[in-house]
């Protein structure tokens, strides 16, 4: 997984650069990220009911957070070589 990928997806949702959302949802190896990219986009764009859209943008903003809680509580690889 990519935390740069979870940082970009929370900075296009806040400033609403759709456009850039969808290449993300393209481009990331996350394939849940993806999905959840696309729902909301989908919901965005094709919905007249708001709390539907507000439902799938919170399903995106929890992903978002549990995946980046998920990354920081992993063990960090010991670097192979020490320099001292």
């Amino acid at each position: 997984m990519n935390k740069m990928d979870y940082d970009r997806a929370l900075y296009y949702t806040h400033r609403s650069q759709w456009d850039n959302l969808l290449i993300l949802m393209v481009r990331t190896s996350d394939q849940f990220l993806s999905k959840k990219i696309e729902q909301f986009l989908h919901a965005y764009h094709f919905e007249h009911d708001y709390s539907v859209i507000e439902t799938t943008l919170f399903s995106l903003l929890r992903y978002i957070d549990h995946a980046n809680e998920s990354l920081e509580n992993e063990p960090q690889d010991e670097p192979m070589y020490s320099l001292s």
